[in-house]
């Protein structure tokens, strides 16, 4: 049978991302601060394609971006070649990731040296996994910076730059309780990071008891939550399943079926990830890390529900 439905203001703004963008309307946009996360591309066809992405972002004048970084000289190259670009050539802040794999202390310190040349004052300062692949043992090297607390010491030591350190809501694989967890992540405040970056998520109560876990630990640095766009299921499923990122059955269940169908996954990770951060802000968060890879598409979906569109200068007259 049918039944009277209860009535509301027919303008009224429907769910949370609705909420989240008529509340983000005006000045109330500058509240918040989101960033992207790009990786090196390897290819010429994959270079045309990041830079594609980059003009169509940069006008959403995010508060920085990150490069990413692997270990092994070509990899470090790649890297330095694109943040370098873009601090010249865009009006990105970029920020570069480092890590103290494969490397001594003098090589990352000239990589250090360098950026600052460059014009770059912000890495995001990592221990990285071994070259062998995540979830092999990792071994420090013998001449270079063990773990990323002394490589934020090494860091400061040389420049002031802005460093942000990686945090993970669902505890780091190789960390055996929340105890070991937190006193890395307090080590690494301790040496000079100045905010953390968290390894991604699906649920924002996960989030929140990580954030009540920091509290409790008197660490006062903004913890900022990772988004991580990935449309292609059975690769995120997998970095998961190596992050130790737990993949809730529901969120399974949508892709299923969907390996042949780019558009419906693309349509369903905008969704997922635009609810997400709807949520996120709803309770309180105001900063953002979105991993781009290296695509504007979904990026850009959830930063206009963050009101980033509006902060695009006015053309002239």
């Amino acid at each position: 049978m049918n039944a009277r439905l209860p009535r509301r203001d027919p303008s009224d703004p429907v769910g949370a991302v609705a909420r989240t963008a008529s509340d983000l309307s005006g000045d109330s946009a500058r509240d918040v601060r989101v960033s992207f996360e790009f990786f090196p591309p390897k290819t010429e066809k994959a270079e045309k394609r990041l830079w594609a992405a980059i003009e169509q972002l940069e006008p959403l004048q995010p508060d920085f971006v990150s490069v990413t970084y692997g270990a092994g000289g070509s990899t470090r190259e790649r890297t330095h070649r694109t943040v370098a670009r873009m601090a010249s050539e865009t009006s990105f802040d970029p920020a570069a990731h480092l890590t103290c794999v494969d490397a001594t202390r003098e090589e990352i310190d000239a990589i250090v040296d360098a950026y600052w040349e460059a014009g770059v004052r912000h890495i995001v300062a990592l221990r990285g996994d071994s070259p062998t692949g995540i979830g092999a043992a990792y071994t420090p090297h013998p001449g270079g910076y063990a773990y990323a607390n002394d490589l934020v010491e090494g860091i400061k030591a040389r420049h002031d730059f802005d460093v942000t350190v990686s945090a993970y809501p669902e505890r780091h694989p190789e960390s055996g309780d929340w105890t070991t967890e937190i006193d890395n992540l307090k080590r690494k405040v301790d040496a000079g990071a100045t905010r953390a970056i968290t390894q991604f998520f699906f649920s924002p109560d996960i989030f929140w008891r990580f954030q009540e876990r920091v509290l409790d630990a008197g660490i006062e640095i903004p913890i900022i939550p990772g988004l991580m766009l990935q449309p292609n299921f059975k690769g995120l499923a997998r970095m998961s399943k190596m992050c130790g990122v737990a993949v809730p059955n529901w969120y399974a269940e949508l892709f299923d079926g969907l390996d042949n169908d780019p558009v419906t996954r693309d349509l369903l990770t905008a969704s997922l990830m635009n609810e997400l951060t709807a949520e996120l802000y709803e309770r309180g968060v105001r900063d953002f890390h979105l991993y781009t890879l290296n695509r504007s598409e979904i990026a850009g979906s959830v930063a206009r529900v963050l009101g980033m569109h509006q902060r695009r200068p006015a053309k002239a007259a």
